[in-house]
């Protein structure tokens, strides 16, 4: 018998039979270790699952993992989801790794490292980039889809739509009498100079000190937590995600209109897309994985002023306003779902989708962003922290800056 990966499985419906195991589609769980000159190093194990591996914001194979960004990128695009996951499981597992991949055997054992992401690494090593690579980008398909889903409110389907309507550029877009921009995307391009330049941890800072003082101003007990990747100790971020509830349950769903209610008063409202609950816990667990969870949450963008930022705002040099556009998402769960939707939401994405993924083939539970659901005892287990969830997945706790798989 044999453990097969995923890509297996995906070959087989590709080809509409079974198809021959290739090495490829082997699990393996023991990697070498990187050699330092000719003296041997024991094997280490590096598993399948990011949830079971620590990878910090230091990166040793940048050159590789932006070579798999890219061509991740490139088939999320074109909507091609298997390809999409192969090449972000593949960066994922390079991230994690100690030192420098300095030839293939470096990566023998390895898990989620096909044939296609070895040639890839194969053509850098040996000509210092990636042909298939160049090509990707030099394509002006991928560039105009790139160029139209930066803006806030573009999705692919509509990226795609305006290209094949031979539109090339933002100008072609705002001038086409037959496109008619939805309120997220005529903002969006507002300020897209704004809110496409990334976000500094200072103005991350300076956002969450904003949003604290009028939460506090509404509800003095109210918790405010900042996560995404700021939370995972990243430097930039492309927005700013904050959690915000209160002890008293029930009081979260009326919180974020209060809280937007402030912000409008206070004259740093530049954008609102609010979302009510839909929260039901009796219709959980739930065999559909949504993208986005039902707790209340609202996306926006607010006006920062450099002077609420230390050390000034991430800005162009040109720009002399004294202030930016910055997008900023709240969510508010339930104070007794608090830990779980701590946990979705600072990621990183691999990372969470390795630990539903290990939640419900290692263990037999069902985990997102609301519950944790053993269905083997047919119960929901309780979880006050983050750590109380690993707790029962029977994982080592991962601090997060460990997480940015």
């Amino acid at each position: 018998m044999h453990v097969l990966d995923i890509s297996w499985f995906t070959d087989s419906m590709r080809e509409g039979r079974p198809v021959a195991v290739e090495t490829r589609h082997l699990v393996q769980d023991t990697v070498p270790t990187f050699p330092e000159g000719a003296t041997p190093t024991p094997v280490a194990t590096v598993s399948q699952y990011a949830c079971q591996r620590r990878t910090s914001t230091e990166n040793y194979n940048k050159i590789f993992t932006d070579a798999f960004e890219v061509l991740a990128e490139s088939y999320e695009l074109s909507e091609f989801e298997g390809q999409c996951l192969a090449f972000r499981k593949a960066a994922s597992v390079l991230k994690c790794l100690p030192g420098v991949v300095r030839c293939l055997g470096d990566i023998r054992g390895l898990p989620c490292l096909g044939e296609h992401t070895k040639s890839i690494m194969e053509d850098i090593l040996q000509c210092g980039r990636s042909f298939e690579v160049e090509k990707i980008l030099s394509d002006e398909r991928y560039q105009t889809l790139k160029l139209f889903t930066s803006v806030f409110g573009v999705g692919p389907k509509t990226a795609e739509k305006w290209y094949r309507a031979g539109l090339r550029s933002f100008s072609d877009i705002l001038t086409e009498p037959s496109i008619h921009l939805n309120r997220m995307q005529q903002t969006g391009f507002l300020h897209y100079k704004d809110i496409s330049r990334a976000v500094s941890k200072a103005e991350a800072r300076a956002l969450g000190n904003i949003i604290d003082e009028a939460v506090h101003a509404i509800t003095p007990d109210a918790v405010l937590a900042l996560t995404g990747g700021f939370r995972r100790g990243k430097e930039f971020g492309h927005d700013v995600d904050f959690l915000v509830t209160t002890p008293e349950l029930g009081r979260e769903k009326s919180l974020l209109p209060d809280i937007i209610d402030r912000l409008k008063q206070d004259g740093i409202l530049l954008y609102c897309d609010y979302q009510a609950s839909t929260f039901d816990i009796s219709k959980l667990p739930s065999l559909r994985f949504e993208a986005m969870d039902l707790f209340a949450k609202c996306f926006l963008i607010l006006r920062l002023k450099g002077s609420k930022v230390e050390g000034g705002l991430n800005s162009a040099a040109e720009d002399h306003r004294g202030w930016r556009a910055v997008r900023v998402d709240l969510v508010s769960p339930p104070m007794d779902r608090y830990a779980y939707a701590l946990l979705g939401w600072t990621g990183s994405r691999q990372f969470e989708r390795d630990l539903r993924r290990f939640a419900r083939f290692e263990r037999q539970m069902r985990l997102d962003n609301h519950i944790l659901y053993d269905k083997t005892k047919n119960e929901f287990l309780a979880a006050t922290t983050e750590k109380d969830i690993f707790d029962h997945l029977g994982l080592e706790y991962i601090e997060p800056w460990q997480r940015n798989a």
